[in-house]
């Protein structure tokens, strides 16, 4: 809904305030998130199709990330954290770590199946979770994984920021992707406020990580994912005394397929991955019994801050091809 007056589930101006939803990760037993998109309101902020976000979670007590083997194709995954470390395992052979400051890109095209588990030395865990449809023209194109480090850089006084997908403010990240996207975590010190230059047609999300952070005038909390529509060249975020942070996600709505992924073709990765047919690291008994992170890789299973201001992670896609950023 849209309005003068911020309030949740409504507008300020042209900002719209999303309410999370509390939704079991892998099953009923398992870590909780925080999901604002897709939501009743809105199932696309651009090509961004999902948003989720969690912790900071003392992993002794809630049990922290095991998510089984599990099938993807027709999107990409962007996984971002702020503490702890998460173990990835793929059907292309891939193992690798994510790690606060570094991005997991991972691109299903036409299907891949992977693994998530924190690991041993984990004891506290917070991060997120953003899904990308691909295009019609690229859904079905052979799936990769990517992992970078992006520099700090400083835009504003008090204000750091790290740009993991596309490029922005001198800084270019090298991952591929398939449409233009922007992706920024920025981190504000208590106080400190930045206008952020958002691309010709793109909508523009920020979902908060520590809060309350202003958005262009409405106050929005943790978890919260605030959206702009396509139309605005600036959004300007702004921290409280004692701080605050988002995650942004911005994109065209041109040439975005009306569904995020599917399961048919990914679904036969799985199998094949579990018969040994599909890459590393091979059939499924040889996951099990095998200690990665805190506990043992199972098979089977589906996917579904005081004075300073923990960031901001800017996602951005427009009309047009293929964009591979490179820095």
């Amino acid at each position: 809904m849209w309005g003068i007056r911020a309030y949740r589930g409504g507008m300020v101006a042209s900002v719209q305030v999303l309410r999370p939803r509390e939704v079991p990760l892998g099953g009923p037993r398992a870590m909780t998130v925080r999901r604002t998109l897709p939501a009743r309101e809105r199932s696309f902020v651009g090509a961004w199709c999902f948003a989720d976000h969690y912790g900071p979670d003392d992993v002794a007590t809630s049990g922290g990330m095991d998510v089984a083997p599990h099938p993807h194709c027709g999107l990409a995954t962007v996984s971002w954290l702020f503490s702890g470390s998460v173990e990835h395992r793929d059907s292309l052979g891939t193992v690798a770590v994510v790690r606060p400051g570094e991005v997991n890109l991972m691109t299903a095209g036409r299907g891949i199946s992977h693994s998530e588990v924190s690991t041993a030395g984990t004891s506290v865990l917070h991060g997120a979770q953003l899904w990308v449809v691909l295009p019609s023209g690229s859904a079905g194109i052979e799936p990769r994984f990517e992992h970078h480090v992006p520099p700090v850089v400083h835009p504003a006084d008090g204000v750091e920021a790290r740009v993991f997908v596309g490029s922005l403010w001198g800084s270019e990240s090298p991952v591929s992707v398939e449409t233009p996207l922007l992706g920024v975590e920025v981190v504000l010190a208590g106080g400190a406020s930045l206008e952020v230059p958002v691309p010709d047609g793109f909508e523009l999300g920020v979902l908060v990580d520590a809060g309350p952070v202003d958005v262009d005038g409405a106050s929005v909390g943790v978890a919260e994912l605030a959206v702009h529509e396509a139309g605005v060249s600036t959004v300007r975020l702004a921290a409280g005394s004692s701080g605050g942070g988002c995650c942004c996600s911005a994109a065209s709505r041109s040439g975005r397929r009306s569904s995020c992924g599917g399961t048919s073709s990914a679904g036969r990765t799985t199998r094949s991955w579990r018969r040994g047919r599909s890459g590393s690291p091979g059939p499924t008994a040889r996951w099990r019994g095998l200690r990665t992170g805190r506990g043992v890789l199972r098979s089977g299973g589906a996917h579904p801050g005081a004075g300073a201001a923990r960031g901001a992670a800017a996602v951005a896609g427009q009309p047009g091809a293929s964009r591979r950023s490179s820095g």
